[in-house]
C-alpha cells in the first residue's frame, strides 16, 4: 500500500501579522488568512476532483486549524463531522512566551537564547516544549497513520517542517529549515515531497 498525504498549513492569523508568538495559544484568523485557506482548497479541489470523498482529514485541535479546516471543508464540499483531531499535530508549545513579541523575550530571557538561531530558539522557552518531545509524538501520529491511503492533514508550521523531516529522513537542522508558507502546502507520496503554492497561478 502506498499512502499520499497532503499537507497544509493554517491561514494567517491576527498574532503572524502582529509578530507575536502563538505556540498552542490562539489568534484568529484574517481575511487573508481566510482567503490562503480558501486558495489552497481550490488547488486541492483541481487535484482531487469527487474523489475527495474518499481521503480522511486529520487537523489540529489549535482554533486556528480547526477554523481552516472548516473553510477547507466549504470549499470542498467535504463533511466537517467527519474530520478527526489529533493533539498530536498541535503547534510546538512556546510556554510562558506565547502572545510575546521577540523584542520582549530577549529582554526577559536573554540567557535562554544563547546559542539559538532563527529555526529552533522556540525550544529554548520557559515552561514549553523540546525539539525531542515534539518530534515523539509527531513520529507517534505519523506511526498511527501509516495504514491509511489517502489523508489530508491541517497543521502548524514547526509541525509541519517536522513532519516532512521525518518522511525525508532529516536531521534536526535541515527539517526546522524547510520552507513554511501559508500560500504554500506538500503532497507526500512514494519517497518524495511534491510542492504546491497558488502564488503564481491564475484563477
Amino acid at each position: 500500500m502506498t499512502q499520499e498525504m497532503y499537507l497544509i498549513r493554517h491561514g494567517e492569523t491576527e498574532f503572524n501579522v502582529e509578530g507575536k508568538f502563538q505556540g498552542q495559544s490562539n489568534s484568529p484568523l484574517t481575511e487573508n488568512g481566510k482567503d490562503q485557506i480558501y486558495q489552497v482548497a481550490r488547488m486541492l479541489k483541481m487535484e482531487l476532483g469527487d474523489d475527495i470523498h474518499n481521503w480522511e482529514i486529520i487537523s489540529s485541535p489549535l482554533g486556528r486549524a480547526m477554523d481552516s479546516t472548516k473553510i477547507l471543508c466549504e470549499t470542498l464540499a467535504y463533511d466537517l463531522t467527519k474530520v478527526q483531531t489529533d493533539e498530536r499535530l498541535a503547534e510546538v508549545s512556546v510556554g510562558d512566551w506565547a502572545g510575546l513579541y521577540i523584542e520582549d523575550i530577549k529582554a526577559q530571557w536573554p540567557r535562554l537564547l544563547e546559542g539559538t538561531n532563527h529555526y529552533n530558539w522556540y525550544f529554548n522557552s520557559l515552561g514549553g516544549e523540546r525539539y525531542a518531545d515534539v518530534e515523539g509524538r509527531v513520529k507517534a501520529f505519523l506511526e498511527s497513520v501509516k495504514d491509511k491511503e489517502k489523508l489530508i492533514v491541517v497543521a502548524h508550521g514547526v509541525t509541519s517542517r517536522i513532519i516532512r523531516g521525518l518522511y525525508q529522513n532529516l536531521n534536526k537542522d535541515e527539517a526546522l529549515s524547510l520552507e513554511v508558507a501559508h500560500e504554500t502546502f506538500f503532497k507526500l507520496a512514494d519517497g518524495d515531497v511534491k510542492r504546491y503554492t497558488y502564488e503564481y497561478e491564475e484563477f
